[in-house]
């Protein structure tokens, strides 16, 4: 079976970009190597398409489904496949010895996860989620409930769930209903409904830790009144006031379980303090939105390398400077359009990889560079999040839609696998926070915090790969005046949009500057790639030159139109009456 994601990418990423062996001079890493790293991802890319992508199709084909005893009913293959997972240490790797794990970086974990969330987006998410729950109870939880809770999960015999939304309330948080009422012993008695549980219920593992974000007594209306509960799913051997409701039918990803789950009266066990339930939630839910980006490029890298092995041995059509009607078809990779089409994928997946790979490596300069640089590549870190998630949601999604496009009619049956592609990917502008929210957070806080710190630092950060690019001149120096303009373009739309203005009116555009602000960044990782490659000969790298091309010739001046909108100050959804739609 092929493989979803591209090795010689990945590789070149890590060690020719970014350098990810220089982190093993830092104390947290010091018992690592490149060596180290190219193991687990030999690990992950042999189990991922020997174990996990075989029965993506079957897992698609069968969704998960309630017997009559009211337990949930998956495909054979997937407890094995994620036993293994477990057992290979992937749960645990980016975990701290002391947990059982061996301190992997946050980039090189994540980059051996994406081969799973390629091979098969269903699978991969119990996981994903438990790495998640795990990182937020180690770090706000007390020890006995990493004892209690994270161990099992990083030993595979628990898998960890998220609970925010319930069936009237999606993304607004603050009017949730879920309630904890202190029970006297310590615990909390938890009662409420959540809604599209990923992972909710199962038969995979021992148990399930949900976190569970709740209301409890005297904390007022909003946000402010959220705590954070670890109820789990079996309490001493008994099923703990948690029950299935039922199971939701997904267009795509139907591997995963997702459910509408009832707490009625659950013994539940606080997080932290009471009332900062939601700063303590975004601990995992910016951690999601960081790997809902990679899933969305891991599921369009398969779907554009999917299309091109197709494009090579699909012959129709000849050469339109060929006059002989009786001359053999071509391969369809040879038509101009085929490879416009081909090249807009490989630009918009290759460029997401390397923003995806790019923040996380954010997070280990977070927590383990000097004072000054951690700072920064927090702020950093703050303001590309959203973007790491969105762009790719977005992008990576019109890249399965074109690997359908490439494949023409085949491509939309079921026989062939970029229709499904398609289908998982249309979930990831949805959840973890819709795209719309994604627009809302980058313009309304994150270039804005501590004064316009954000939008400075990204400006910086960019401004420094542009004077590189000069100094390396050729194609790399053009692209950076083209850089520069957009990125000036960005700083003064920025300003334009908070002048004094009523907030009502950014805000109302601020999907359209998510798109403008996307393209700009990934505009710069295409610049910093080059860079990269410099004077390196070969197929691969003159690839790297053609997607870099293509997206500063396609893509970059898309932005001016959307600028020019931005600063204009439209109010036409605001103004749009309800009833004239």
């Amino acid at each position: 079976m092929a493989a979803p994601l591209s090795r010689r990418d990945i590789d070149f990423l890590l060690y020719e970009w970014l350098d990810v062996p220089a982190l093993t001079e830092r104390e947290r890493f010091a018992d690592h190597s490149r060596e180290t790293f190219d193991g687990i991802m030999d690990v992950a890319q042999d189990m991922a398409v020997k174990l996990f992508a075989p029965h993506n199709k079957k897992g698609d084909q069968n969704q998960p489904y309630v017997g009559d005893d009211g337990k949930v009913v998956l495909i054979d293959e997937v407890k094995p496949a994620l036993d293994e997972f477990a057992k290979a240490g992937l749960i645990s790797c980016g975990f701290d010895e002391s947990l059982g794990g061996i301190a992997l970086p946050m980039v090189v974990t994540r980059a051996a996860m994406a081969w799973f969330q390629a091979a098969n987006p269903g699978s991969s998410s119990y996981p994903f989620l438990t790495v998640g729950n795990a990182n937020l109870i180690a770090a706000h939880g007390t020890q006995e409930q990493i004892d209690t809770w994270v161990k099992p999960m990083l030993e595979g015999r628990y898998f960890g769930t998220m609970c925010l939304s319930e069936p009237d309330v999606g993304s607004s948080l603050a009017d949730i209903t879920t309630k904890a009422i202190p029970a006297g012993d310590g615990t909390y008695s938890v009662s409420g409904t959540k809604m599209w549980i990923s992972g909710g219920d199962h038969e995979l593992t021992e148990n399930i830790v949900h976190l569970v974000l709740a209301k409890a007594p005297g904390g007022g209306p909003g946000v402010k009144g959220i705590s954070l509960f670890i109820v789990p799913k079996m309490l001493d051997g008994e099923r703990n006031g948690v029950s299935l409701v039922g199971l939701n039918h997904k267009m795509g990803n139907r591997g995963t379980t997702n459910t509408l789950l009832e707490f009625d009266g659950a013994t539940g066990y606080l997080v932290g303090e009471e009332h900062l339930g939601l700063s303590y939630m975004f601990h995992m839910m910016n951690e999601a939105r960081i790997g809902v980006g990679f899933l969305a490029t891991s599921i369009g890298y398969a779907g554009y390398l999917a299309s091109l092995e197709y494009a090579k041995v699909r012959t129709q059509g000849r050469n339109p400077a060929s006059k002989d009607p009786a001359s053999a078809p071509i391969p369809i990779i040879e038509h101009a359009d085929v490879k416009r089409m081909l090249l807009a994928q490989k630009a918009y997946v290759e460029g997401a990889l390397a923003l995806g790979l790019y923040s996380s490596k954010l997070v280990d300069e977070e927590q383990t560079a000097g004072a000054d640089a951690a700072k920064r590549a927090h702020i950093l870190l703050e303001v590309l999040t959203p973007i790491a998630k969105a762009w790719p949601s977005q992008w990576c999604l019109e890249a399965n839609s074109l690997a359908i496009q490439v494949h023409g009619g085949y491509g939309y049956t079921t026989e062939f696998d970029v229709e499904q592609y398609y289908r998982d990917n249309r979930l990831n502008p949805i959840h973890e926070g819709t795209n719309g929210i994604q627009g809302l957070d980058l313009l309304g806080r994150k270039v804005v915090m501590n004064g316009g710190e954000g939008l400075a630092v990204l400006a910086e950060t960019i401004g420094a790969t542009i004077e590189s690019a000069r100094a390396a001149g050729g194609a790399a120096a053009d692209y950076a005046e083209q850089l520069a303009g957009a990125l000036g373009r960005l700083q003064a739309t920025t300003a334009t949009l908070w002048k004094g203005l009523d907030p009502a009116v950014a805000l109302a555009n601020s999907a359209a500057y998510l798109e403008a602000a996307g393209h700009v960044v990934i505009a710069w990782i295409w610049l910093e790639q080059l860079l990269a490659v410099g004077d390196n000969v070969g197929d691969f790298y003159d690839g790297k030159r053609a997607a870099a091309r293509y997206f500063y010739r396609f893509e970059l001046p898309k932005t001016g139109p959307q600028f020019d909108l931005l600063d204009s100050l439209d109010r036409t959804t605001l103004d749009t009456d309800p009833a004239w739609l």
